[in-house]
């Protein structure tokens, strides 16, 4: 496939103030997915992306690596599927520490759930794999390629692609190299589809914090600290879309700041961007403009 162009907003090249900013060490914390049958879920995420259950109560679940916790469930029966349409998750990524620690992951995964494999891509800074749960979410596998590898284009914003990655191959050179226990797996970004960028921006770039990484004029990718996306944001399919239905799928995503005081100066950004927020001392609660749930809390 060929190199995405970049279009950048005009707004995307403009110096801000770290005041502006998120603090570079933000991360992704985990995200909520609403689900109908849990205990599919678990087997697919558990003994095909090779996450341990770190904890299971009731009709709730959750999953990580190291009890770091990168997935939780919650099972909500009685909710409709997500319509067409509408906005809502377009995948949720799990990093793993490289490429032989990806083509484990990968090979688990296509041993339990053959049919659930969507496709491969190299983006030049990483290689992913894509797959759909047994719910219909998305989910990529990657691993990053060194940061100092990552280029940009003559206006500083990263060249990004999607350029063909043949499977097979990967995994021949890779699988030999695998680690015999579970892989190193963290969540690495959350991709979100929208109704419109030009009002995601003004949410998640302007009075969130983050910077735009990249931007191919359909999508949107920003990020802390210069990584190379945190959040990414399309309109593929979702142009126009209002506030999402409750449906099965997306429920929160978290976000995780290095301190409380960072927690306070994004509360009090917010504010100014009059942005109505819950806050109770310790976490910090917004939805974006299209319903979806940002929960926010300090590492420290």
């Amino acid at each position: 496939m060929p190199v995405y162009v970049q279009n950048p907003d005009p707004r995307s090249l403009v110096t801000r103030g770290a005041d502006d900013l998120l603090a570079a060490d933000t991360r992704v914390g985990a995200v909520e997915l609403l689900v109908r049958d849990l205990e599919a879920m678990i087997e697919f995420y558990s003994t095909g992306m090779t996450l341990d259950v770190l904890d299971q109560v009731g009709d709730s679940a959750a999953l990580g690596r190291d009890g770091r916790v990168l997935v939780r469930m919650r099972r909500m029966p009685d909710l409709p599927p997500r319509r067409p349409g509408e906005a809502g998750l377009f995948h949720t990524a799990i990093l793993y520490d490289d490429e032989a620690a990806l083509s484990a992951a990968v090979v688990s995964l296509a041993r339990i759930a053959p049919r659930s494999f969507t496709g491969s891509a190299d983006h030049l800074y990483s290689q992913a794999f894509y797959f759909d749960d047994p719910e219909g979410n998305g989910v990529e596998l990657y691993a990053d390629r060194p940061r100092e590898t990552w280029a940009r284009e003559r206006h500083g914003l990263l060249e990004v692609a999607t350029n063909p990655l043949d499977p097979n191959d990967f995994l021949r050179t890779h699988l030999p190299q695998a680690p015999t226990g579970p892989p190193p797996a963290t969540l690495g970004h959350v991709h979100l589809q929208v109704g419109d960028l030009s009002t995601a921006r003004d949410f998640y770039v302007d009075a969130l914090g983050f910077e735009v990484m990249s931007d191919v004029g359909s999508a949107l990718f920003i990020a802390a600290g210069g990584y190379h996306h945190h959040v990414a944001l399309n309109t593929w399919g979702t142009v126009g879309a209002g506030p999402r239905a409750a449906s099965l799928g997306l429920g929160r995503v978290n976000l995780e700041l290095p301190t409380a005081d960072d927690v306070d100066a994004l509360r009090e950004r917010l504010t100014d961007h009059r942005i109505d927020v819950r806050h109770d001392g310790a976490t910090l609660r917004v939805d974006d403009p299209w319903g979806t749930l940002i929960q926010v809390d300090a590492a420290a």
